[in-house]
């Protein structure tokens, strides 16, 4: 049974992020993911300065006068959620760890998908894909996706995303949306997010908090990996080692920009400072242009 808080928390969700959805984001949502393509609606009479290349020749010989064909864009789409629930996301230094805003902003994607009669779906990874829910409609549906994600335990405290995007890759084999939200702390997924990103509309969500670039002056500080328990003593005041953590960290991101860039990726940037809700509508309305 899923406990009385969780099932409180949903709701809390669901009103917060619909209230979004309806008055920021339903549609720069729509006009950012196109549809797989246009669909035959019905006939009208033909209009002075309509395209002539649109005439329904055979209707027009039936009707004795011009009729054309009028087309609708084949709108509904797959969205699928790829969450990293990897223990590096029970870290924050602001109000939110940045495991809890990955479910916030997940949520928000989802009622803009159903608010547009898309299909959603989920995997949720650690270094095994621990969960799967394959694309559904409805409210009801997403409810139970944002339950999956409030509730989830994980077994695993590692982070694989090839093993994810090659899961990906295998139960979704047609076009789909793909949102893969992640901090991105981990390698060795380049070759599988080459062939996602051929094969969907692939956008990564980097999920971060500033007390990860930026680490105050007090002295020496105790860092351990949430994920290995492999602990490192950190002298926080002595320049040259701050400067080999700030150069590994700038060495880091440069190698996924150069990735995301390579294979034409989109990715939004989130912080636990700054928030979700602005970062994401940038990148709606940044889409609608396009």
């Amino acid at each position: 049974m899923i406990p009385k808080e969780v099932l409180q928390k949903v709701r809390q969700i669901e009103i917060r992020t619909r209230r979004i959805v309806d008055s920021m984001i339903s549609g720069s949502y729509h006009s950012a993911f196109k549809g797989k393509g246009m669909e035959f609606s019905e006939v009208r009479p033909y209009i002075d300065g309509d395209d002539v290349r649109t005439i329904d020749w055979n209707v027009t010989a039936r009707m004795g006068a011009p009729y054309i064909k009028k087309y609708i864009e084949e709108r509904e789409l797959t969205v699928m959620l790829v969450v990293d629930a990897s223990a590096s996301g029970d870290f924050g230094s602001i109000d939110k760890f940045k495991g809890e805003m990955a479910v916030e902003l997940c949520s928000l994607l989802a009622f803009s998908a159903i608010r547009n009669n898309d299909r959603v779906g989920l995997v949720v990874f650690t270094s095994d894909v621990e969960s799967y829910i394959p694309p559904r409609k409805g409210r009801n549906h997403v409810l139970r996706v944002i339950r999956e994600l409030l509730y989830f335990r994980p077994k695993n405290r590692g982070t694989n995303i090839g093993n994810a995007l090659k899961f990906l890759n295998k139960v979704q084999t047609r076009t789909s949306v793909v949102f893969l939200v992640s901090d991105f702390i981990s390698s060795g997924f380049e070759a599988p997010l080459r062939v996602a990103a051929k094969r969907h509309d692939l956008v990564t969500i980097s999920v971060s908090d500033p007390r990860e670039a930026a680490i105050p002056q007090i002295g020496l500080v105790e860092l351990e990996d949430a994920e290995t328990g492999e602990t490192a003593l950190l002298d926080t005041r002595n320049r040259k080692a701050m400067d080999i953590y700030r150069k590994e960290r700038e060495r880091r991101r440069a190698q996924l920009d150069d990735l995301f860039r390579s294979t034409g990726v989109d990715e939004i940037r989130v912080s636990t400072e700054s928030g979700y809700v602005a970062p994401i509508v940038k990148f709606f309305r940044k889409r609608e242009k396009l």
